[in-house]
């Protein structure tokens, strides 16, 4: 069965590590017939939630006016979600936190998104795994809350130049994960 996947890219770095992680990841969902989007936070100007409760007042997700305007009707359409971020500070970075965190519009207007499943894509400069565990605690938790079944994690340490993952085998990884998913 063909879902649409949704895929939050949290890199300011057009054409870098994470960059060419979710495009790998995208063209092996994409041979199997999956329809992919992407979306780059780092392009959009997306506020950070500020708990005003006043989802959807206005006849958006959220009523500050930004462009998770634009997101949300991607994620209205999403079966799966996935997060393809470099690692900043052993989290997400704030482009894409900013709009993971403005997913509580959906929340605290008691509407259902009809994602069930997630992924996350990982680039980082730190070559201990163990550098990772902030960011993959950070995902699973927020599946978790969200009950979303989480689908895997590819992670891909030791990248700190742009073209760093063409020396491992992480789009490689990335690209038959993609292919996995059923």
């Amino acid at each position: 069965m063909s879902k649409n996947i949704l895929v939050l890219t949290g890199s300011p770095r057009k054409g870098g590590n994470t960059d060419k992680l979710a495009d790998a990841f995208i063209a092996g969902a994409q041979t199997i017939g999956h329809t992919t989007v992407k979306f780059t936070t780092a392009d959009k100007n997306i506020k950070g939630c500020i708990d005003c409760q006043t989802c959807f007042s206005k006849g958006s997700a959220c009523s500050i006016p930004d462009d998770f305007a634009k997101l949300a009707p991607l994620l209205e359409q999403a079966d799966m979600v996935v997060l393809a971020t470099p690692m900043y500070w052993f989290s997400f970075p704030v482009q894409l936190k900013a709009a993971i965190d403005k997913l509580y519009s959906y929340l605290i207007s008691k509407r259902t998104l009809k994602i069930k499943e997630c992924a996350l894509l990982v680039s980082g400069g730190g070559s201990d795994l163990n550098t990772f565990n902030g960011i993959v605690e950070s995902y699973k938790l927020i599946a978790d809350f969200l009950k979303w079944k989480d689908e895997g994690i590819v992670i891909v340490p030791g990248l700190h130049d742009k073209d760093d993952i063409l020396k491992t085998d992480g789009l490689k990884r990335a690209e038959a994960f993609g292919k996995s998913i059923v």
